[in-house]
């Protein structure tokens, strides 16, 4: 088992990027190798199509991010609240996580504001179950109520940008007011998301791609696929556990389609002839290809219907990836399980940190909005 004490590192303030780069393929990319321990080479972004080669195969997350945040006061006292919707198992009853000044109970009444004053949703929380609240809609003030009832469309009036904690936190801290919301809402969003809104955190690695980055990787004679998993709250959760196998791992919706299944297993297949490499496009991306069946097993409902379910998948040292030969990630948050699955994938924990700690004295930005590491065969 791998105590949690061994995921921890210190990380300077300042390196906590609280804004993207000036153009998202322009972040510093720090490269290793997993059989090669004593390689590092430091590039950027935008040299990904000469780094990678001829037939590798770059698989993304596709998820769309909600605007998740909500901002705005208790109807008993007018005291500041904020919350974060995570999934609506109903029309009009929520999950969210929520924190005000005051104590929350059941009964109370909420308001929250768009970010223009322009529009308000109210709601009433019923119940608590360990962070996580259910609450009922009560009533809206928008243009055309009767038919924005769906929590997708509420949210989109509504809702924020959902930044990781950290990022509003050193905003506060820097009294950095450089980013409008509008700013944030495009650039916490990668350019390939689909319509299939659910994530209420971006899948990071996936934001530095621009459509001319991508075009070309196709010109290099790579192909691309996309997958789709919602990245849920428990993302930002840390380890608390005194061993990582102890900690409850909190459970994503993924989906995979039949046309896609049918790529994956024609790829891996020709990764045995050493004619093509998967990339994994960020962590989340691994956890929904590790999430299924091995190659070998891969059923003829899965191959025709493709699979849509839920993933618990904890990645830890020592884990077997089925599909994954290349992974391009952000730096992670200390004891948590991003820092795990990257771990696992590098196979030495202790030369991680230690790129870690070149990254720290090379002053590469950490985080949701930060620079990334590429991590070859």
């Amino acid at each position: 088992m791998l105590p949690t004490a061994e995921l921890d590192y210190h990380l300077p303030d300042q390196l906590i990027a609280t804004h993207p780069a000036h153009r998202r393929d322009e972040a510093k990319l720090m490269l290793l190798s997993r059989t090669d321990p004593s390689y590092l080479e430091h590039r950027i972004i935008s040299d990904l199509p000469e780094i990678l080669h001829k037939n590798d195969f770059l698989v993304v997350n596709d998820t769309r991010v909600l605007p998740a945040r909500l901002i705005g006061t208790r109807l008993d006292t007018g005291g500041k609240t904020e919350g974060l919707y995570l999934d609506s198992p109903e029309p009009n009853i929520w999950h969210m996580m929520l924190k005000s000044g005051g104590k929350l109970k059941p009964g109370l009444q909420l308001q929250f504001t768009s970010a223009d004053n322009k529009y308000q949703l109210q709601m009433q929380l019923l119940e608590k179950q360990h962070a996580m609240w259910t609450v009922k809609i009560k009533n809206t003030s928008t243009e055309n109520p009767q038919s924005n009832q769906t929590a997708q469309n509420l949210l989109e009036q509504i809702g924020r940008t959902p930044l990781p904690p950290y990022i509003i936190k050193q905003r506060k801290n820097r009294n950095e007011n450089i980013i409008s919301e509008q700013e944030d809402k495009k650039r916490y969003q990668t350019i390939y998301a689909g319509p299939r809104a659910g994530a209420v955190a971006a899948p990071t690695a996936g934001l530095h791609f621009t459509e001319n980055l991508l075009n070309r990787c196709h010109a290099r004679g790579m192909n691309h696929a996309a997958i789709t998993l919602h990245v849920g709250a428990g993302t930002f959760k840390p380890v608390e556990t005194e061993y990582l196998e102890n900690h409850p791992m909190h459970e994503e919706a993924f989906s995979i389609s039949p046309t896609v299944i049918q790529q994956l297993k024609t790829q891996r297949q020709q990764h045995q002839n050493n004619q093509s490499r998967l990339i994994a496009v960020g962590t989340t991306t691994v956890r929904a290809l590790e999430s299924l069946p091995a190659p070998d097993q891969l059923s003829e409902e899965i191959l025709q219907k493709g699979i849509t379910k839920n993933t618990n998948l904890l990645i830890s040292p020592g884990f077997n990836f089925n599909y994954t030969d290349i992974l391009l990630t952000n730096f992670h948050l200390p004891k948590s399980t991003l820092l795990a699955l990257v771990g696992a994938f590098l196979g030495n924990l202790d030369k991680l940190k230690s790129a870690y700690q070149i990254a720290i004295k090379n002053n590469y930005r950490f985080y949701s909005y930060g620079d990334a590491m590429l991590i070859l065969p």
